[in-house]
């Protein structure tokens, strides 16, 4: 500091005078370039439209009137009122070959099908056997899970599935969605089902968003008797933990409530040509996700260090991909079943990538180096892990490689990839390859949009929808599988 402050004193005043008045001038500059790249960055964002501007006034919040699910869906009903009035009837598309949603009679309309998939649901049953709540993720619709609801219900279930708000109308209801809005609901699904099926078993089945808000129900009814305990949980691509780039990036919508600029509070801008989910996505829907998530682990943490009368988590089969772009799959190994210190029929069910695909030489180096560390899953673990992969296989088909508490064991499952196929995806998990909107060519015909086979070549900035929505994969062909070992887990099989 001594050196620094000679150095100054020996200086001319007038070549301080000059340092300052470029360093001023430079600062000037870039606060200028900066500027302009910010006006530029912001003309380049697509325009909102009225499903991203438009708060709906009767959406579910924790403080609304609403007791139970009959008052739940007495509320949505006039919230699927109101989007009429202030969407459907407002909005007037020239273009009679649109796909969005938002267009009357469009290929994309929800009304187009049979069922109303966006709303909450219950398929009831006499005399059930045992009650299943469905729980959707974040941007979703209890469309999601209708095939499970489907075959479960055949098994004699009473189906509860829950909408979560902000979901299965506009966009813009992700801005104003509390984490604490589901936690709720998912409440009300409970105690809807315990008055259906009584003192019979209750399983909850939770996608993505769905399982951490399945795990922090279960957590608050190990400590409240007064809350119905389920009986086990069944998840599929579980959102156990997102990146804290969720977090951060709340800052960004901050930024753009406070400068007046609403294009800022859009993680991104798509076309709405789903008719069940979301394209758009709200900075606030990611964070919501990460505080559920990081709520859930002090909720693990709180429970771990009670060491006095500590009840068991109930029983938890989970399914997913080793490679998902939307949540963290090592999360669930480290931040879940990692945590499991006794053995408590907990089981998690992994998919490789196809290791027989033409291609494989253009998968990522560091995607080959993720999935080996995925599948390093120690013996003598206090859960069941099963790897399903083709890695080893003489013939392609697809090897059962179970670990668990005792020893290591393969099954030969006689399944194999489909062709061009070359891994699973977080969307396609859920996904039977019969569904009518996401499945293969070879399903039921959709009475709108077909989403789940589109193979289009030509050139990029055609289309309405990016070639990376296009080549994800929508279904799982897998699904059968899944399903057996859903119904082994509720011991149907």
């Amino acid at each position: 500091m001594g050196l620094l402050n000679n150095i100054l004193i020996k200086l001319p005043l007038w070549s301080m005078r000059k340092a300052i008045h470029i360093l001023f001038i430079a600062s000037v500059g870039a606060l200028f370039v900066g500027i302009i790249a910010f006006i530029f960055y912001m003309k380049s964002l697509p325009a909102l439209n009225i499903w991203h501007t438009t708060i709906l006034q009767n959406e579910f919040h924790t403080d609304s009137d609403v007791k139970d699910f009959d008052s739940y869906v007495a509320l949505e009903k006039r919230l699927f009122d109101e989007l009429d009035r202030e969407i459907y009837d407002k909005y007037k598309s020239s273009n009679t070959r649109s796909i969005n949603r938002y267009t009357k009679n469009s290929l994309s309309d929800p009304k187009r099908w049979d069922k109303a998939w966006n709303k909450s649901f219950e398929l009831p049953v006499e005399n059930p056997k045992m009650g299943i709540l469905l729980l959707h993720g974040m941007s979703d619709s209890p469309y999601s899970l209708h095939a499970q609801a489907v075959y479960l219900h055949k098994q004699g279930f009473w189906v509860v599935a829950m909408r979560m708000p902000g979901h299965g109308t506009i966009p813009s209801g992700l801005r104003e969605l509390k984490w604490q809005d589901m936690a709720a609901v998912t409440k009300i699904g409970m105690e809807r089902l315990t008055q259906k099926v009584g003192e019979k078993p209750i399983y909850i089945i939770g996608y993505s968003t769905g399982a951490p808000l399945a795990l922090n129900y279960t957590l608050l009814a190990l400590e409240d008797k007064s809350m119905r305990m389920p009986s086990g949980l069944i998840f599929f691509s579980p959102a156990v933990a997102v990146t804290k780039v969720a977090f951060l990036a709340i800052w960004q919508s901050r930024l753009g409530h406070f400068l007046g600029l609403p294009k800022l509070e859009w993680n991104s801008i798509t076309p709405e040509y789903d008719p069940f989910k979301y394209g758009s996505f709200a900075v606030n829907a990611g964070n919501q996700v990460y505080l559920v998530c990081d709520e859930v682990q002090k909720q693990l943490d709180t429970y771990e260090q009670n060491t006095q009368d500590k009840k068991p988590l109930p029983p938890i089969i989970s399914f997913a991909s080793m490679v998902d772009s939307t949540v963290v799959v090592k999360a669930t190994v480290d931040h879940l079943y990692k945590r499991f210190t006794k053995e408590n029929n907990h089981t998690l069910v992994l998919f490789d990538i196809n290791h027989n695909f033409a291609s494989h030489r253009l998968v990522k180096h560091s995607v080959d180096t993720a999935l080996q560390q995925l599948r390093e899953v120690p013996a003598n673990t206090h859960y069941r892990f099963d790897l399903i992969t083709d890695l080893n296989s003489t013939d392609g088909s697809l090897m059962q490689i179970t670990k668990d508490t005792e020893y290591t064991r393969s099954k030969n499952l006689h399944l194999r990839w489909p062709p061009q196929l070359y891994s699973l995806s977080h969307l396609a998990m859920p996904t039977s390859y019969n569904d009518p909107l996401y499945g293969n060519k070879n399903a039921p015909k959709s009475p709108g949009i077909e989403l789940g086979h589109l193979a289009l070549y030509g050139e990029t900035s055609v289309l309405q929808m990016s070639g990376a929505s296009l080549l994800r994969q929508r279904w799982n062909p897998f699904h059968d599988y899944t399903k057996q070992r859903v119904l082994k887990f509720l011991g149907l099989e």
